[in-house]
């Protein structure tokens, strides 16, 4: 395997190795930041990508991002693409207070499918499934068939 290796300076070093035993940085710039310091070390690609279980395809990538923009580009995350949140927290908040809420005449208790019905309804979204309403509440801690919550 071709070792292709890295020069770090001394500061650039100090400054790695304080980033990572600070311990508040994301695990992926972990990874980053520890690929940097394994390449210094006259480690080969194979070597450093089992070492951290990771593709030696990464370990390419991640050595090129420094080599042309630095050290800094490997210590920000830029945004993950993925389609974007469809509800606000404030319109989360909404929907958590209108499953709290008195249910509908004629019934005991929401249910998902009523929720999602009158969220379109209320306008806090265009559309929204009985699932999401789910996944919601139970990121709030509530269950509809609870008997200790309101809901």
């Amino acid at each position: 395997m071709k070792r292709d290796h890295i020069q770090l300076s001394e500061k650039e070093k100090n400054h790695i190795k304080e980033l990572l035993s600070n311990g508040d940085i994301k695990s992926r710039v972990n990874l980053r930041l520890t690929s940097l310091l394994l390449l210094n070390e006259q480690k080969t690609y194979k070597e450093v990508a089992a070492t951290l279980q990771v593709r030696i395809a990464t370990i390419s990538d991640w050595k090129k991002k420094y080599k042309t923009e630095g050290l800094n580009s490997l210590l920000e995350e830029k945004p993950r693409s993925g389609r974007p949140a469809s509800l606000t927290d404030e319109n989360k908040a909404k929907i958590i207070a209108l499953a709290c809420s008195t249910p509908p005449e004629g019934y005991s208790k929401w249910t998902l499918r009523m929720l999602a019905g009158k969220v379109v309804e209320l306008g806090y979204t265009d559309k929204i499934s009985h699932t999401h309403v789910q996944e919601i509440l139970t990121k709030a801690n509530l269950n509809l068939t609870s008997k200790n919550n309101s809901a």
